[in-house]
């Protein structure tokens, strides 16, 4: 499943039109905090997974759109306004993130 229409809405939520014609509306602050990144999420390396300590301090513009870029064909990279850009966020887990907003019962995959 791909988008056929990303928009980003009153500076707070990202609307998806997919290409079987569902939408999904997922919040900017969903977004970020579950950005999928090693830096957010965590890595594993040499079978040790290391996790980053839970993040305390908001920044200015965390939460605000400054770009929107796509990744080959399965995903989009967004670019926040307080330069945080390493997130690749591939269709299927937007799908699961819009899916969790709908239905008010996220569970975070990763």
């Amino acid at each position: 499943m791909k988008p056929r229409k990303l928009e980003i809405i009153d500076k707070n939520e990202l609307f998806i039109k997919w290409d079987d014609e569902s939408e999904s509306l997922i919040s900017l602050k969903l977004l970020r905090d579950e950005c999928p990144c090693a830096t957010c999420k965590g890595e594993t390396i040499l079978f040790k997974t290391l996790r980053p300590p839970s993040i305390t301090v908001k920044n200015a513009g965390m939460y605000e759109v400054a770009d929107l870029q796509l990744v080959g064909g399965y995903a989009v990279q967004i670019k926040w306004q307080d330069g945080h850009s390493t997130g690749i966020y591939s269709w299927d887990y937007l799908k699961i993130l819009g899916e969790g907003e709908s239905d008010h019962n996220y569970n975070p995959l990763i």
